[in-house]
């Protein structure tokens, strides 16, 4: 589950998204695109490229919206608020500010931009939080 606390990860951002996205495809054979499509807020086409092994572009919310409808999971927002917390957690963990986090990012962020994003106060998609997420545990102790 993306939102847990990462201490090690794959070899690269993209075999970590792999990772999240064969979960939250699971997630969607086994309740139906229909469905899904109907209890959040993505379109059908989204769904099905998602579950043919694509990577469609998602926002944090959106696989949150997802990844809350298996089984056991708590709601989105909750889910959205600990993938954050584990962040920024991640971050004191292996002792990184915002400004190393952006040198070791292979996306196009500045700083201040991944600090607004871990705090929540600007939109992250689902690509940035990977990123982010991977930079923090392959720099954890």
């Amino acid at each position: 589950m993306f939102y847990e606390q990462r201490m090690t990860v794959p070899d690269s951002p993209a075999d970590l998204r792999a990772e999240y996205e064969d979960d939250l495809a699971t997630i969607v054979e086994r309740r139906g695109t229909e469905t899904v499509a109907a209890e959040t807020d993505l379109e059908r086409e989204t769904l099905e490229a998602l579950t043919a092994g694509e990577s469609p572009a998602l926002t944090l919310e959106q696989a949150a919206q997802i990844q809350s409808l298996g089984d056991g999971e708590p709601d989105p927002e909750t889910i959205v608020t600990m993938a954050l917390e584990h962040l920024l957690l991640g971050m004191s963990t292996a002792v990184l500010d915002v400004d190393a986090v952006e040198s070791d990012l292979e996306i196009d962020l500045d700083a201040k931009e991944v600090h607004q994003k871990i705090e929540g106060r600007a939109p992250m998609s689902f690509e940035e939080f990977v990123h982010v997420q991977y930079v923090i545990a392959d720099g954890a102790p």
